[in-house]
């Protein structure tokens, strides 16, 4: 297997609604988002499929030795290999993925953020830097173009946050500000056991709001010299919107399942955005 074929196949795999977007780039930029996602998959999962942190943060400290290696000339990872040589041509820089590399490890440093800001900044390395690097690949030229990019990636993070709070807790974890919590009056152990309530069901409620207006700050954001370039985020954000009501829709039921977007459906939003150019 090349390491194209490689990446490629991580990508289809994952099924994620990113996969959907890719579909309608250029040959050349759609090689290049394809492999930096298979990057950002590979280090996740070493945290997502951890039975044993050190073993875990072994594999990270890996990786980010492999990212240095791969930045000297000495890639030696298929994703590396695969992402390398378009690396250059689309400013995708080394410190873009050691800050993936890092957002992966304060997954197993903490299982709880305090407030909003200590959460905003594990959103700022494994979701705002990432959109970054999209738009980058996607053909950013303007500079205000990556506080959209940013300000979209931390969107699209809140409404994961969201959907996988039941799966979250089965690992220990709660992404949920505990300010939040607090201010909800719903406990740590009610998430843990995944025991519905009003109060959970109010707290979820503040969370889309706050998604919500994340994702209206950053369409505010996009500039309109960058909007055709950026289609294939603005077809994510129509995607991971539309998921985030879906959920709204379903009374917040994230907790015993995991709520879904069809292929089909994810296809059809993503061609609406190509053919129509608006969410």
């Amino acid at each position: 297997m090349t390491p194209e074929e490689y990446v490629q196949e991580k990508a289809a795999a994952s099924g994620s609604s990113f996969y959907y977007a890719f579909l309608f780039l250029p040959a050349p930029r759609r090689a290049a988002i394809t492999a930096f996602y298979a990057f950002c998959r590979e280090v996740d999962d070493v945290v997502d499929d951890a039975v044993d942190s050190g073993v875990a943060a072994t594999k990270l400290t890996w990786w980010v030795s492999e990212v240095d290696k791969s930045f000297a000339g000495t890639p030696s990872h298929p994703v590396m290999r695969a992402l390398m040589p378009l690396a250059v041509i689309y400013g995708i820089t080394q410190n873009h993925l050691l800050s993936v590399i890092q957002g992966c490890q304060m997954d197993l440093e903490q299982t709880r953020y305090l407030d909003y800001p200590n959460l905003q900044r594990y959103c700022h390395l494994v979701a705002g830097v990432v959109g970054e690097v999209a738009a980058l690949i996607f053909g950013q030229t303007q500079e205000e173009t990556t506080r959209y990019a940013h300000a979209l990636g931390q969107a699209f993070q809140l409404t994961n946050i969201i959907r996988d709070v039941g799966e979250d807790a089965l690992r220990g974890r709660i992404y949920l500000p505990m300010s939040d919590l607090q201010k909800f009056d719903v406990k740590a152990h009610e998430i843990l056991k995944r025991t519905y309530s009003d109060r959970f069901s109010a707290l979820m409620a503040y969370q889309a709001q706050r998604a919500h207006q994340l994702y209206d700050e950053a369409l505010a954001l996009l500039p309109d010299e960058d909007r055709r370039a950026q289609k294939p985020g603005l077809m994510m954000a129509s995607i991971y919107r539309t998921l985030l009501r879906e959920i709204e829709t379903e009374k917040f039921q994230v907790l015993n399942q995991r709520v879904r977007l069809t292929p089909l459906r994810k296809l059809w939003l993503a061609w609406k955005v190509q053919a129509l150019g608006r969410l």
